[in-house]
């Protein structure tokens, strides 16, 4: 099964995929956030890995989520976190190219990872970034744009997509089965 999370910034969206991450014994979370020379990012990334079971296996993949998931053979869940770090790391990546072939590029992973699901329970997080202010660079604006399409199509293939707003989730799409068990 394939969730999708969204959320603003410190919407709680981490901390809902991690809890429905944690009712599954075997559980690999798939990092997209790179350090780099960013002291703030790194605060971040620690504050993340901070709040995760010391049981679950951790994989930085800024850049190859799909075959990640397919390589998560025998666990009961995989928590990605998150679809914007990761399509900002694509853009990074392919700043050569268009944006639509950088968008290409993330739908076609998309559906691997959506392939790859089928087999246990697949968690993505991402940000809503379509509520705010129109960015004034081009670039801003293409990346703007590329997030709102990854998360539609995300969304599209997911059997439950739930936004979070202050911490709380609401359920936009639900799996038959999905609020009993909640």
């Amino acid at each position: 099964m394939l969730t999708l999370i969204l959320g603003g910034a410190r919407s709680g969206k981490s901390r809902l995929a991690q809890k429905f991450a944690a009712a599954h014994q075997r559980v690999v979370y798939i990092a997209t956030a790179q350090v780099g020379d960013d002291p703030e990012m790194a605060a971040r990334i620690a504050h993340h890995r901070s709040h995760r079971p010391a049981e679950w296996r951790t994989v930085e993949a800024p850049l190859s989520l799909a075959a990640e998931v397919e390589q998560a053979v025998g666990e009961e869940a995989v928590l990605v976190d998150c679809l914007t770090v990761w399509l900002s790391n694509l853009f990074w990546e392919y700043r050569g190219e268009e944006p639509d072939r950088v968008q290409e590029i993330a739908r076609a992973e998309l559906l691997r990872l959506a392939a790859a699901a089928q087999n246990r329970h697949v968690i993505l997080v991402s940000n809503e970034l379509g509520s705010g202010t129109v960015p004034e660079a081009a670039i801003t604006r293409a990346f703007r744009d590329a997030q709102g399409l990854l998360n539609q199509w995300a969304a599209e293939l997911a059997g439950e997509v739930i936004l979070t707003i202050a911490g709380l989730p609401m359920y936009l799409k639900a799996a038959p089965s999905a609020e009993a068990g909640r």
